[in-house]
């Protein structure tokens, strides 16, 4: 069903990828980041398309992310890249075309933004109510769930009305009690403001539904609403994180990334992730991978694995900054082995994309980790993970690689060497590093 609903999309993608790209063309106009009325007769003509249809196509592919806007230029974005191998691409593309549904189809031209805002802030709750229903609903069932849930958003705010009082008013509580007259129908929702009118809901309501259905959210016909498989799925995804977000195993999920790394360093692999799950629930997936990478960025190579390990729960989303990031030394290594997990790599043969410079600058970082927060016997016991056959190749090639640490694991890995032999040679190579040989 997404790759149906975002086909359209998808070849409107592809073809501005291939006549757009570097040199070959202007897709924008007006420094905004719309195709031009020339890019839009080349793109109809080219795919036997209107040019309606091509703007429309153009817009969806923007929400899905198949078309990312930075400033005043437009680029495929990862989603596209990723179309024909990843399933978890189209899906994650129609969710966001499905959260930006007020955006795809417009809102009716004689209600106000105020109203609206409050609407769309509403119609989380009539959609869950829908998904739990699993079957139809009555619009008017809807139309009395969204006027509940509008009044109760304005409650939360205590919202106070200032408009003209009747003269002889000076204060509410004193206010005469008002003349008897018609009731206010059902579908009305006063909103309260310096000169506002009663706004109907009725109409907003059934501008919110048809906005879902265009998006392949629901179904609308013969005075009901029904939400369609892609959409009860992506309603309960929705609802699962909101459910993790508040089992926080660990009660990290308010902490930022590096206080919640520390939080996970002392939980078994499983309850971590789970933890990693529940932080990520709750934030955007592009600050949340940017906050893993700069915990990563810092001096604590415990926190660098452990930021790379959020990274694998995050999955494809963080493939763009994750390649971004392999041209930094301290970060290369683990991105390299992330990257190669991600493509399907098993995890005991990712080490084969690393140089061997790469890999022994990882066992120094790794062992700094260990130093740091692990006990001597697991220090002795990393010397088992290093990719050099003897104890004095590893030590050369240890001296040549230049991590920042490499004098302080030395001297910590001499303290707690059993073997006397061992432990002398490898604090006269930690002496050569420190003073420059």
């Amino acid at each position: 069903m997404a790759r149906s609903g975002l086909a359209g999309a998808a070849r409107v993608a592809r073809w501005a990828d291939a006549a757009l790209g570097p040199g070959r063309g202007s897709a924008t106009a007006a420094g905004r980041a719309i195709l031009s009325d020339a890019t839009v007769e080349w793109a109809a003509e080219d795919l036997g398309l209107t040019p309606a249809q091509v703007r429309a196509d153009w817009d969806t592919a923007r929400l899905a992310g198949l078309i990312e806007v930075h400033g005043d230029t437009a680029r495929p974005g990862w989603r596209l890249r990723a179309w024909d191998r990843d399933d978890s691409a189209v899906l994650r593309g129609w969710v966001a075309l499905f959260d930006a549904w007020s955006l795809a189809h417009p809102e009716p031209e004689d209600h106000g933004p105020a109203a609206v805002g409050e609407v769309v802030s509403a119609m989380p709750q009539v959609l869950s109510f829908l998904q739990l229903s699993a079957g139809p609903v009555p619009v008017p069932q809807l139309l009395d769930l969204l006027q509940q849930r509008v009044t109760e958003l304005r409650t939360e705010r205590c919202e106070v009305d200032y408009g003209p009082r009747p003269s002889g008013t000076a204060h509410p509580e004193r206010s005469p009690e008002p003349e008897p007259g018609p009731a206010v129908p059902a579908p009305t929702l006063a909103l309260a403001g310096p000169g506002a009118d009663d706004v109907p809901l009725a109409p907003l309501l059934d501008w919110a539904l048809r906005a879902l259905a265009a998006v392949g959210a629901l179904t609308c016909g013969e005075g009901q609403a029904t939400l369609t498989p892609l959409g009860s799925w992506a309603v309960w995804v929705k609802l699962e994180q909101i459910c993790v977000a508040a089992q926080s195993p660990a009660g990290n999920i308010e902490q930022g990334a590096e206080d919640m790394l520390r939080g996970c360093a002392q939980l078994r692999p499983n309850a971590a992730r789970a933890e990693y799950r529940a932080w990520l629930a709750a934030r955007p997936v592009g600050s949340a991978v940017t906050e893993l990478l700069d915990a990563a960025r810092g001096e604590d190579a415990l926190l660098r694995g452990l930021a790379f390990e959020a990274l694998r729960v995050v999955g494809a989303p963080a493939e763009p900054e994750v390649r971004a990031v392999c041209d930094e030394p301290t970060l290369r290594p683990y991105a390299l082995l992330w990257l190669a997990e991600h493509k399907g790599a098993d995890p005991e043969d990712a080490h084969e994309v690393l140089t061997r410079a790469e890999a022994t600058w990882l066992w120094v970082d790794t062992a700094a980790a260990v130093a740091d927060h692990g006990e001597a016997p697991l220090l002795v016991r990393h010397l088992e993970s290093a990719v050099q056959p003897t104890v004095p190749a590893l030590l050369n090639e240890v001296r040549a690689v230049g991590h920042p640490r490499t004098v302080q694991v030395l001297v910590a890995l001499a303290a707690a060497h059993p073997d006397p032999a061992l432990a002398k040679a490898v604090r006269r190579a930690a002496f050569q590093v420190h003073t420059g040989g």
